[in-house]
């Protein structure tokens, strides 16, 4: 494989990203074997449309990185700037403050405006960012079902903090505790649920989240 080849890109973004490639699979619907496949094996001989679409999103890279025509990012899409503002897209999907949830689409619906002076004081990169619903109630009192969360897909080094993650394909809002070597802990905020320990292959971490709205 050489450096331009679309399985090299895709080897070097999951590392860099600390997420498996059957964590990615998984991500995309297929079983957890195919990207492995993809990349050791060429089989397939490319990624599917849809495919490609939606790692490229994750990654918030353009889709020719991955094989695609298509040069401009998702986040590049996403976050058209205008002026001293930046509209940052509202994604038709939820994730799960309480035992899980399956995402069903990544289409943007809306847009939150936001100042491009405020988000370069808190560094923030409007191509980078994404607003999606909270549902379920074991993040509360902190964020409660129906509130609107901004997350930041930078990638940065996995911390201490609030992140949407996948697991198996189930979308989920939770405090990640990474102190501890070869395992990493889904935190809740409502002691009701308990946490959650998982090897860091299981865990696909979407973004940090660095914002919330929510009604009174």
């Amino acid at each position: 494989m050489n450096a331009g080849d679309p399985r090299v890109r895709l080897l070097e973004l999951a590392r860099a990203r600390a997420v498996s490639l059957a964590a990615l699979s998984g991500m995309i619907g297929r079983n957890a074997s195919y990207l492995q496949q993809f990349v050791r094996k060429g089989s397939p001989r490319k990624l599917e449309e849809g495919d490609r679409r939606t790692l490229a999103r994750f990654f918030a890279i353009a889709e020719s990185e991955l094989g695609g025509t298509e040069e401009i990012s998702h986040g590049q899409r996403a976050a058209r700037m205008r002026g001293e503002w930046a509209d940052i897209p509202r994604l038709s999907l939820g994730a799960s403050a309480g035992p899980g949830t399956l995402a069903e689409g990544e289409a943007s619906f809306d847009s939150f405006r936001f100042s491009t002076r405020w988000l370069r004081r808190h560094g923030l990169d409007p191509a980078q960012l994404s607003a999606i619903l909270v549902t379920g109630d074991s993040m509360e009192p902190l964020l409660r079902d129906g509130d609107e969360i901004l997350v930041d897909r930078s990638p940065r080094p996995l911390g201490n903090g609030i992140y949407v993650i996948r697991v198996g394909e189930a979308l989920m809002v939770k405090r990640l505790d990474v102190a501890q070597p070869g395992r990493i802990g889904l935190i809740s905020d409502n002691a009701v649920y308990p946490p959650l320990w998982l090897a860091p292959e299981e865990v696909a971490v979407t973004g940090r989240v660095v914002w919330k709205s929510g009604r009174l």
